[in-house]
């Protein structure tokens, strides 16, 4: 709360614009976000602060036809001053104390002590600045009546006929500050400020009040400073401690830039939105929960990066666990490791394990109709199937006569079931590569044999029409047992799967959430990787969420098309980080040297979480005796006891 003094309203107001701008632009500058509250919003800051467990109800229309003013609203049903110590406001007992600094030298340590105590405290400083030419006739001033008491005490010295250079400590400490303190206004830039700090604590009953009054007044004498009543004072302290910016209480001590800034309780970034969060651990500084919701960020696309071993996919399977619990989003999940089927499966998810023995089987040439009316489903399938035809031919791009061979191939191909969408005329590879055969160039047919082996060859895996639930709420691909070759179009077509279902809930307004596990895979061979810079800058838009996992970073920046997915990412959950990854990191995302020490040689589920501007360090400790524990762990040594 900021305050002036000013001759009438018009003057204040446009003193305060000026400031108002000042202050949001030094707070930019510091890459924190601020805003102005409105009327509304500081009601509501007043009232749950004299109403610490009641709701405000309020609206500026209500105002017309009640008769009341904003008073009404916020004040508590009664408020009883007749205690010299405390009051009460309703059935609310508090306490108003201020803090008396004693000590020449404060720590930084003594306001996050006292804001580590988990008790409903409001603790208010109020600043005032001193022209800078006051403050130093002020101090020299001082310093003046000092070398006043120093005369008298040598002409007490000479009378008493002991040493004129001894001196009362405390003249001679109190003359070597005064000093200390005028070179600092002087020469240091630093300014003067008048400071009251005080303490407002509320409870339900008056012996838990004294208690947490007893446990602040321990901490403010461990750091040489006094935690003092406000004796029969108890109704000012209560509007001081108000954002009003009017302080009766004139307990004042004059403290520089520097010693006012420890008291400033900034250093601590939390992260808590209300609504459709997800619990991602505590806050590693101050301990309170860490609660997020990416749909809110502007790009709610996610990256989690960490060395092998610091617990990227447990922190996925939480995540995955918790949207699942909390919303209604739909979840898929590539897995090229064959790590999520048991929570999958305990989800009553549908795991889609793909291999050349399997029967599980996803036909590639799935389409939607269902799109929105400015695209044509036809032209996005048609990007999927020149992109594996690249991986099937094993060229980087196909020459423009294939193109158009191919292109010319598709409305034939799909005629049918547009003509009626049932899923027995949907098409399957083999359609496509007989009617390739039937074109008149060669090179029609020179397609149909590079593809034969995917049709009637030993890799048929995906010559077959889908036969498991793509439409299930948790849908998980397992190909770890994919060979090299068919991984690579195994992961090709996983993404155009995911496509499917995001167009398909796009309509509905429902989130689809996308886990991929070894991103960097993708991010190998042109056709997959071209495919995922096109997932993070489009999903968005289409009510997707995708979120890779990786230990390889150099992958992410392999090229400026790929380095577009960190760009389009503005939920980083970083985990353990190599010395190399570490120093790109730090110059791709800004990150302080305080800041990576968390990701430093970290344990596993330590490390820090980028949501939007906002970074915080955060510790996840699991409870290890838990069912969903023994199913989220891939430690193999605690997958096998979980197993017997």
């Amino acid at each position: 709360t900021f305050t002036i003094e000013a001759e009438d309203l018009k003057q204040a107001k446009s003193r305060l614009e000026r400031m108002e701008m000042d202050v949001l632009n030094n707070f930019k500058q510091m890459g924190v976000k601020a805003y102005v509250l409105d009327g509304e919003e500081r009601l509501k800051v007043i009232h749950d602060i004299l109403n610490p467990n009641d709701k405000l109800v309020f609206s500026f229309e209500d105002l017309k036809y009640s008769g009341l003013t904003t008073k009404e609203y916020i004040v508590p049903p009664s408020f009883n001053f007749s205690k010299p110590t405390y009051f009460k406001s309703g059935e609310v007992f508090s306490e108003v104390n201020f803090l008396q600094l004693l000590a020449s030298d404060i720590k930084d340590e003594m306001l996050s002590e006292f804001l580590a105590l988990e008790e409903n405290m409001v603790v208010t400083f109020h600043i005032k600045a001193i022209d800078q030419m006051e403050a130093i006739k002020n101090v020299k001033r001082k310093i003046t009546d000092l070398d006043k008491m120093k005369l008298e005490e040598n002409k007490k010295a000479i009378r008493a006929g002991y040493d004129i250079d001894i001196l009362p400590s405390d003249l001679v400490t109190y003359g070597t500050e005064a000093k200390n303190l005028l070179s600092e206004l002087q020469n240091h830039d630093e300014k003067m400020f008048l400071v009251t700090i005080l303490f407002m604590n509320m409870s339900k009953s008056k012996g838990k009040l004294d208690n947490t009054v007893f446990t602040l007044k321990s901490i403010a004498n461990r750091h040489n400073c006094s935690l003092k009543n406000l004796n029969y004072r108890q109704e000012q302290g209560l509007v001081a401690s108000l954002p009003l910016g009017i302080n009766e209480v004139e307990i004042e001590r004059g403290l520089t830039t520097s010693a006012a800034a420890i008291f400033i309780p900034f250093t601590t970034e939390e992260l808590f939105i209300k609504g459709e969060s997800l619990y991602y651990g505590l806050n590693a500084l101050s301990r309170n929960i860490i609660m997020a919701d990416r749909k809110k960020l502007k790009n709610p696309n996610g990256l989690i990066l960490g060395t092998p071993g610091s617990g990227k996919s447990f922190a996925a399977k939480r995540e995955i666990t918790n949207a699942f619990l909390i919303t209604d989003d739909d979840i898929i999940i590539a897995d090229p490791e064959a790590e999520y089927s048991p929570l999958v499966e305990a989800l009553e998810g549908q795991v889609i394990k793909i291999s050349p023995i399997s029967k599980d089987y996803v036909n590639p040439l799935d389409i939607n109709i269902d799109y929105a009316d400015e695209d044509n489903p036809l032209s996005l399938k048609s990007d999927f199937i020149l992109s594996l035809f690249e991986l099937v031919v094993g060229e980087k791009k196909l020459s423009a006569e294939e193109i158009s061979v191919i292109d010319r191939c598709l409305p034939i191909l799909y005629k049918t079931y547009f003509e009626n969408p049932v899923s027995e005329n949907m098409p399957i590879l083999e359609d496509l590569y007989n009617l390739l055969q039937k074109q008149e160039e060669k090179v029609g047919k020179k397609l149909a044999v590079e593809m034969e082996i995917y049709v009637k060859g030993s890799l048929n895996v995906f010559n077959h029409r889908t036969s498991v639930d793509t439409n299930n709420r948790v849908v998980c691909y397992d190909i770890k047992e994919l060979g090299k070759q068919l991984k690579k179009i195994g992961m090709l077509i996983i993404q155009d799967q995911v496509w499917n279902r995001v167009t398909v809930n796009r309509a509905s307004k429902k989130t689809t959430r996308y886990f991929v596990d070894e991103f960097h895979l993708l991010l190998k061979e042109p056709q997959t990787a071209n495919y995922s810079i096109e997932i993070w800058k489009r999903f968005r838009k289409w009510g997707g969420m995708p979120t890779g996992l990786t230990q390889n970073i150099k992958d992410l920046l392999a090229s400026p098309e790929i380095e577009n997915i960190f760009d389009n990412t503005d939920f980083i959950l970083m985990l353990n980080q190599a010395g190399t990854d570490r120093d790109i990191l730090a110059k791709k995302l800004n990150i302080s040297k305080h800041q990576l020490s968390y990701v430093t040689n970290s344990n596993e589920g330590e490390g820090l979480i980028f949501y939007g501007n906002t970074i915080v360090p955060f510790i996840d400790q699991f409870p290890k005796n838990t069912k969903l524990y023994s199913l989220i762990t891939t430690k193999p040594e605690e997958v096998k006891k979980a197993g017997e």
